[in-house]
């Protein structure tokens, strides 16, 4: 599996993160017919190679005409989508990085992502940085990736709202359930357009470079030298080692309960699925004074405890919630389709070295078929299974070895490590499935 680790040793910017793509080995033609297809007047893109604390690193520089337009997320929509040479998902990551922003901004000053309007994010630097950033991680063409814990500085800076600490409004909302670490430098060293991208990108957090294959490493210079550091974040690209099924990192919630309903912790659960998280379920438990109680857990991705927790909150009547960050040993997994008599049937293929693959036929679609053709569901899941084991047998007649299990599932599926029972099956997007009132070059340019 092909994977991207972002080292951000000295926090992380739109503009630092667009240069350590394109020196990783993005086409810079790319990235530059991409940001010349929005029709913004003027704008002209630099990448030259600096210094910073020693070490040789790419630097971005976009050059534009002054301008002072404070826009909408509906203005910047127009500008993305008025590209032709922009493909979908392109796009689609790039407007999803602004939404981010949107919902952090409205959420700060208690308005609506329709109403809130971008300051210095809204800025033609930004809608560049933003854009270029998209098109540079769908081209890096990597499954999964993952980033190393967030710093984001000390001290104060001027937004336009005043003088404010580090991090700023926006960027602290952008961070939630994102991993920070304390670096000790005078500085903003995560911008907004930096932590947005995190957030949306962003597969997982690790505080050590996974165990990869290294084939190549980009390194996006911020503006500032630091006196014991090089200001620059750092991009691994390559082959992860783990083959076997690997493990990841998860957040843990829990609480116990003795007073709600059956019908409030259904609802409640339904809620938290709905948002995100990767299961949900309860377990009897016996509590002071006897009282027969429950233990709600959640497990989610890092970025979505802070919604998850909001959750459980207003639905129950807890004082508190215990957090903790666990490992999981999971398959390797994708998505696939196999072909029935009643129709096709999504699935998810799992496996590991030296296993059988495993096919588990989608809830949905099996339920769909079942109420269609008015059979049963277990008749339902059973054709599935035996198409797949059909498709199988015709693959390993035609001298297919059956390794790396050949089955045209290019589209993978990383938000599926569910630790729930498939009857469930939930695919919440981890990128899952994230307004800045502040110029972002404060300090990364």
């Amino acid at each position: 599996m092909r994977i991207a680790y972002l080292d951000c040793a000295s926090g992380i910017s739109g503009d630092m993160t667009v240069a350590a793509l394109i020196d990783a080995g993005v086409d810079v033609a790319a990235i530059k017919a991409g940001i010349d297809s929005l029709g913004l007047p003027g704008v002209t893109l630099h990448f030259e190679d600096v210094m910073r604390g020693g070490f040789r690193a790419k630097h971005l520089r976009v050059e534009h005409p002054e301008q002072h337009a404070h826009r909408h997320l509906s203005d910047i929509q127009k500008i993305i989508n008025r590209s032709e040479v922009l493909t979908d998902d392109q796009r689609d990551l790039a407007l999803r990085i602004f939404a981010a922003v949107a919902e952090a901004e409205a959420t700060v000053h208690g308005s609506t992502v329709e109403k809130v309007h971008f300051h210095e994010v809204g800025a033609i630097d930004s809608i560049v940085d933003i854009t270029a950033a998209a098109i540079g991680f769908t081209l890096l063409g990597v499954d999964e990736i993952i980033c190393s814990p967030i710093p984001t500085g000390h001290g104060r800076v001027k937004i336009a709202h005043g003088v404010c600490s580090i991090p700023t409004p926006g960027t602290a909302e952008l961070l939630k359930g994102i991993p920070l670490v304390d670096v000790a430098i005078e500085a903003e060293l995560t911008t907004p357009t930096g932590a947005a991208i995190v957030k949306i990108v962003v597969d997982e957090f690790a505080e050590a470079l996974p165990e990869m294959t290294i084939e190549t490493i980009g390194y996006g210079a911020g503006t500032m030298d630091f006196e014991d550091r090089a200001n620059v974040v750092r991009l691994f690209v390559g082959e992860s080692r783990v083959t076997a099924g690997g493990t990841d990192r998860v957040m843990l919630l829990e609480t116990n309960l003795d007073s709600a309903t059956g019908e409030v912790l259904g609802y409640t659960k339904r809620l938290l699925l709905a948002a995100g998280a990767l299961d949900v379920y309860t377990t009897s438990i016996q509590m002071k004074k006897d009282r027969p109680g429950v233990i709600l857990s959640v497990i989610c991705q890092h970025e979505d405890a802070a919604k998850m927790e909001a959750i459980i909150f207003n639905e129950t009547n807890t004082l508190g919630i215990r957090r903790q960050m666990i490992e999981r040993s999971v398959r390797q997994r994708t998505t696939y389709t196999v072909e029935t008599d009643f129709g096709s049937i999504k699935g998810k293929l799992a496996w590991r070295a030296d296993e059988p693959v495993v096919f588990t036929p989608e809830y949905e679609d099996c339920v769909e078929i079942a109420k269609a053709h008015e059979l049963p569901l277990k008749d339902v899941f059973v054709a599935a299974q035996l198409a797949f084991l059909m498709e199988e047998h015709d693959d390993d007649d035609d001298g297919d070895d059956g390794e790396g299990h050949d089955h045209d599932h290019d589209d993978h599926d990383h938000d599926c490590a569910h630790d729930h029972d498939h009857d469930h099956s939930h695919d919440h997007d981890c990128s899952r499935d994230h307004d800045h009132d502040h110029d972002h070059r404060h300090d990364h340019d």
